[in-house]
């Protein structure tokens, strides 16, 4: 029996577009309020990504409530409520398998507001702004 090497190259061409389709669907039973979970009825849930396992059995929702208050209570209801999620968004999607639904938070907005205070911190901002002067030089170098 010979071993399948890993996929180092990332998910593929397939993957992709299920994770996006996916992830519509969620986003538009969320939105729509289709589920009957009173909790899950007041939060306003934002899902950024969808990444489906190699064989599109499992996907990984990446889910904020709006303004990221009560994210555990938000990720506790989706995870109580996965099956019937999973259920409708099966229904929104032509799948072979009906994929098992994770739920995740996603931390990309906060490491976006590190970056962004980091590249507002004075010495950043000076660090950067003599790399552009010296690329400007360089290029003026070059013209003549």
């Amino acid at each position: 029996m010979s071993r399948r090497e890993p996929n180092l190259s990332g998910p593929s061409q397939r993957q992709l577009k299920v994770g996006e389709n996916v992830r519509r669907a969620l986003s538009d039973v969320l939105m729509r309020g289709d589920i009957h979970d009173a909790a899950l009825g007041r939060m306003s849930i934002t899902v950024s990504e969808v990444r489906m396992s190699p064989d599109l059995r499992h996907a990984t929702a990446f889910v904020l409530p709006l303004g990221g208050r009560d994210a555990e209570l938000a990720l506790e209801a989706l995870n109580q409520n996965a099956g019937e999620l999973r259920h409708l968004v099966t229904r929104a999607v032509t799948l072979k398998f009906s994929p098992q639904l994770h739920f995740v938070l996603d931390e990309s907005f906060d490491r976006m507001d590190t970056t962004r205070r980091l590249l507002d911190d004075e010495r950043v901002r000076r660090d950067i702004d003599a790399r552009h002067d010296d690329d400007a030089d360089t290029t003026e170098s070059d013209d003549a």
